[in-house]
């Protein structure tokens, strides 16, 4: 089959297509003929050394956690799916799962069935992203009606996201994007914008319950300017780095609270976002869709301009 394979960390232009064995499912797994894969920040991340690179290990690799395409062969014992079926899921983060390429197996219970409104360009941009937002503000954050919701990072693949669950769930929501994003995310259910490019966000917002910071300390101490938005006893969801000792310190000392977070498998909660993206309530934005020969040139075009929504491998043509 083929895959996007590569042998040292670097830029962009180590990703190179090559001709790899094709998996053989093992017990409780399928093996899933790819038809597209979903690009993420982690993806550009651990290619060059950062990221994941910890849990892959040295290279050779193939990257990719999102997938969306047909179950082809079950193993034994599987009985939730069956050759055939339209799936999608983001199996085995952060082990390498190995989504840039044309068959992937994982056990059965980490896919869910696609939702059949959308594309698998559509459906392989939801799983990584859509997740992360689920579950940070589902099972981390506890987001409830009348809750006040801050997500950092508005427009981005985690970010529309967040903000359509976090109206979902009853919160009023409030985003942090460049103006010209700021119409759009009002159709997903934004009430409040607030254009980081000219204006202080602390300065703008205030009696925030739940900040999603999809951006972190490493850009303007945006993690530890966001303590100064929240109610007391309110809560600093750190996704993309984590919990600093100082910004734990910081958060305690004012009677605030901080969170790490790292998405994890999760088919139930694929099965809920099915449903809402269905049911019309949740929509999922692709930017550019890149055939799989193109995956350097995806990553360039990751890491160099802010994309509204997702990017996206065709892995099928």
């Amino acid at each position: 089959m083929r895959a996007v394979v590569q042998h040292t960390f670097g830029g962009p232009d180590v990703l190179q297509v090559a001709e790899v064995p094709r998996p053989v499912p093992l017990p409780t797994e399928v093996l899933v003929r790819v038809l597209a894969a979903g690009i993420n920040p982690v993806d550009w991340k651990t290619r060059s050394g950062g990221g994941m690179a910890q849990v892959l290990g040295e290279p050779p690799f193939t990257l990719g956690w999102d997938v969306s395409g047909v179950v082809e062969e079950v193993g034994f014992g599987v009985t939730t799916l069956k050759p055939g079926d339209e799936v999608y899921g983001m199996p085995w983060f952060p082990r390498a799962a190995g989504g840039y390429a044309e068959y992937v197996t994982a056990p059965a219970r980490q896919f869910a069935r696609k939702p059949p409104s959308i594309s698998h360009e559509q459906a392989a941009a939801v799983p990584l992203a859509a997740l992360t937002a689920w579950q940070a503000l589902v099972d981390t954050a506890d987001v409830r009606p009348g809750r006040r919701v801050l997500v950092h990072a508005a427009a981005g693949g985690v970010g529309h996201f967040a903000v359509q669950f976090a109206k979902h769930l009853g919160a009023h929501v409030t985003g942090t994007a460049s103006s010209p994003r700021h119409q759009w995310l009002t159709t997903l259910g934004a009430d409040e914008l607030i254009d980081y490019t000219s204006v202080r966000f602390e300065d703008a917002a205030k009696d925030i319950d739940v900040v999603i910071d999809l951006v972190g300390d490493a850009h303007d101490n945006t993690s530890t300017r966001s303590l100064d938005v929240l109610r007391p006893g309110g809560l600093v969801v750190a996704i993309p780095a984590g919990v600093s000792p100082e910004l734990h310190d910081a958060a305690r000392s004012r009677g605030l609270r901080t969170s790490a977070f790292l998405v994890e498998p999760d088919s139930p909660a694929l099965t809920r976002i099915a449903e809402l993206i269905d049911a019309g309530e949740v929509s999922v934005e692709v930017e550019e869709v890149f055939p799989l020969e193109q995956a350097a040139q995806a990553h360039t075009r990751g890491e160099n301009d802010r994309t509204r929504g997702k990017l996206v491998l065709n892995v099928s043509s």
